[in-house]
C-alpha cells in the first residue's frame, strides 16, 4: 500500500505493551498507559531506536524511562500501528511496534516520573483511552490471546 511506505519512509518507532495481574483480581489484566508529554493523551511507553539495543530491548528502556517498570520483555512484537506524530513544523508519519512487557516490579523514581501520569487500567478501558484505531486492535487481540480458554469461548 502506498500509504505503508510512507510511513516506512519516516519514523520508526517501538512501543512497549505493560502488563500485569490486578492486585485486587488476579484474574483481570491491567495495562500500563502514561500521558504524552506535549498533548498529555493517554499512550503506551514509546520512542525512537536507539541503534546499540535491539527493538525488544528498546521497547524494555522506554518503559523504564517513561514509567519506571521494569519486566520480562518478548523479543518478537506483537504488531504495529501507524499514527502521526505532531511536531511544530507539522506531523511525522511513524510506524511503531508493539513489543509486550510482563512488569515484575514498579520503581518509586524513574527519569520522566514529574513530566507525566500513569494508570493501571483494565485492557478494553486502556482500549478505549487510545486514540490509534491500529493500538486499540492490538490491545483487544491481546486480551484475547491471554484470556482462559473457556472464558474465551463465553466472551465470543
Amino acid at each position: 500500500m502506498k500509504g505503508e511506505a510512507l510511513f516506512r519512509e519516516h519514523g520508526r518507532q517501538v512501543a512497549a505493551l505493560c502488563w500485569r495481574h490486578s492486585p485486587k483480581h488476579t484474574s483481570q489484566l491491567e495495562i500500563l498507559l502514561v500521558t504524552s508529554l506535549n498533548s498529555k493523551r493517554w499512550i503506551l511507553p514509546k520512542g525512537w531506536l536507539e541503534p546499540d539495543l535491539t527493538p525488544a530491548d528498546n521497547a524494555a528502556r522506554e518503559a523504564f524511562e517513561e514509567a519506571g517498570v521494569t519486566g520480562k520483555v518478548s523479543p518478537q512484537p506483537i504488531g504495529a500501528y501507524h499514527y502521526l506524530k505532531e511536531k511544530k513544523d507539522g506531523g511525522v508519519p511513524c510506524s511503531v511496534e508493539v513489543f509486550v512487557l510482563a512488569v515484575t516490579k514498579q520503581l518509586d523514581d524513574w527519569p520522566d516520573k514529574s513530566a507525566r501520569e500513569l494508570v493501571w487500567v483494565p485492557v478494553e478501558q486502556a482500549a478505549a483511552q487510545i486514540s490509534e484505531p491500529g493500538l486499540r486492535e492490538i490491545l483487544r487481540d491481546f486480551r484475547k490471546q491471554q484470556m482462559p480458554t473457556k472464558a474465551r469461548r463465553a466472551a465470543g
